[in-house]
């Protein structure tokens, strides 16, 4: 069956009823019977084709719920769908099937969508690799040899090789940006606490955040405008009214000004990286923004605070299981969560003074330009396995170099898209990170959305 390439050309075929749920759904369900990236954990086919004849049903009775409705869709296996396991790509939990969806899946389910399945992640979200999983690595679809990037490596793999429309991931120092630009599909962080986190295993929860990876810019706001809203049950939820995240994207960007940093974003940087970012960058001026040089302060010292909180929380979280059962952790995830172990309480509560710092720094900043231009990931895809790398002569581990770029809006929890700009030489994708005001998504997917239309979506 010939299926359309993006979420809302595909929606369309359905409301028009040209294509069937069931009809798509099937023919998903086969191309990933015949996946070779591993990036699911559990294929939920019977509770795929029951939604998908639910939505054909409503939509052939002019019950139609929206633009998600009879999509397939993919769910990172963090999150908890009542009936369908949940892994955590974990020992601890390989045979765990809740009882509760989580408020994300929950919201999928009343928008209509189709649970395909959980897509593989790195053990318990702690890792930005993507190899390390009880059921192993997701490979890349540009090269199989390669890292998709973690966590939500399955639903990055899962998106940019069509088994489905659209894929839920975390993000808590990247995890969403991360594979978003390693596997060349589009990725949101959005602000903290505008997507619902109840039901979702947490890795650190005053910096866990959960959001959409697509293949088009307009596919990411369809999708956040169906995950975004209170969460009662998540303490961190802020309460906003619903939002339609689609609704700038035919606006011209012309006069508007985007930031491109001149330090920390673009140190230690691969050549071929920083050289489709600044290309990007021309197509932003061509198109009529401004592009003006800024400098935001104290990015290293956000970044070490960032993950000092990581790995404190971290270690809080897994606290009791690492005192019982050690032995089930993986080995790597092991040994950097007991490193929490031994951190400094005042330490903890230093990196919590730099977090407010952080926010009005960038907001300052973010007074004088409408966004801030940067790469997503500092190197393309590594190898699998490969755990130091050399960028331009700099020696770096690979855990550090991959999440260095996407932790400081962690920390202050202000909203980052990922956008594909591009390949290296040996064809893997690149990624440019568009950061924005606090709650401003829409502006973001507007220049996304227009830069992507520029240079054309990464098929």
């Amino acid at each position: 069956m010939e299926l359309p390439y993006s979420l809302s050309e595909l929606s369309h075929a359905l409301r028009t009823r040209v294509l069937s749920p069931v009809g798509v759904t099937e023919a998903l369900l086969g191309r990933i019977e015949d996946d070779e990236t591993n990036a699911f954990i559990t294929v939920a086919a019977g509770r795929a084709m029951e939604d998908a004849a639910r939505a054909e049903a409503e939509i052939g009775a002019g019950e139609y719920r929206g633009p998600l409705h009879g999509v397939p869709v993919a769910i990172k296996d963090l999150v908890h769908t009542a009936g369908v396991r949940t892994t955590m790509a974990s020992a601890f939990f390989k045979n765990f099937v809740p009882d509760n969806d989580a408020e994300v899946a929950r919201r999928l389910g009343e928008a209509g969508a189709v649970l395909l399945g959980k897509t593989n992640t790195h053990e318990f979200a702690y890792g930005p690799t993507g190899d390390r999983s009880l059921f192993g690595p997701t490979l890349n679809p540009h090269d199989p040899g390669r890292i998709t990037g973690g966590s939500s490596g399955g639903s990055g793999a899962a998106v940019a090789t069509g088994l489905c429309y659209g894929a839920i991931g975390s993000d808590t120092g990247g995890s969403v940006r991360i594979p978003a630009a390693l596997c060349g599909v589009v990725g949101m962080k959005p602000t903290f606490g505008r997507v619902g986190k109840s039901g979702v295993f947490p890795l650190a929860p005053t910096m866990d955040h959960v959001g959409p990876l697509t293949r088009t810019v307009e596919d990411n706001a369809l999708m956040l405008s169906a995950l975004a809203g209170y969460d009662p049950e998540d303490p961190y939820s802020v309460n906003l009214p619903g939002e339609d995240f689609a609704r700038h994207l035919a606006h011209s960007i012309r006069g508007t000004v985007v930031g491109v940093p001149t330090d920390f974003y673009f140190e230690h940087v691969d050549t071929e990286v920083e050289a489709r970012v600044r290309e990007a960058v021309e197509v932003f001026r061509s198109l009529g923004a401004e592009v003006r040089e800024i400098e935001i302060p104290n990015l290293w010292e956000t970044l070490r605070a960032q993950r000092l909180t990581l790995a404190a929380e971290a270690y809080a979280v897994h606290e009791e299981r690492l005192k019982t059962e050690p032995e089930k952790f993986d080995d790597h995830g092991l040994e950097r969560l007991l490193k929490g172990e031994d951190l400094r309480a005042h330490r903890y509560a230093n990196a919590q003074q730099r977090k407010l710092r952080s926010r009005r720094e960038f907001e300052e900043v973010l007074g004088e330009v409408d966004a801030i231009l940067a790469p997503s990931v500092p190197v393309p895809a590594t190898e699998i396995g490969q755990r130091q790398i050399s960028i331009e002569g700099h020696q770096e581990a690979v855990y550090s170099a991959l999440t260095r770029l996407t932790g400081p809006t962690n920390m202050n929890g202000l909203p980052s898209l990922s956008v594909p700009c591009g390949t290296t030489a040996s064809g893997l994708p690149v990624g440019l990170q568009i950061i924005g005001r606090s709650f401003d998504e829409a502006t973001l997917y507007r220049f996304g959305h227009a830069y992507e239309g520029a240079r054309g979506p990464a098929h």
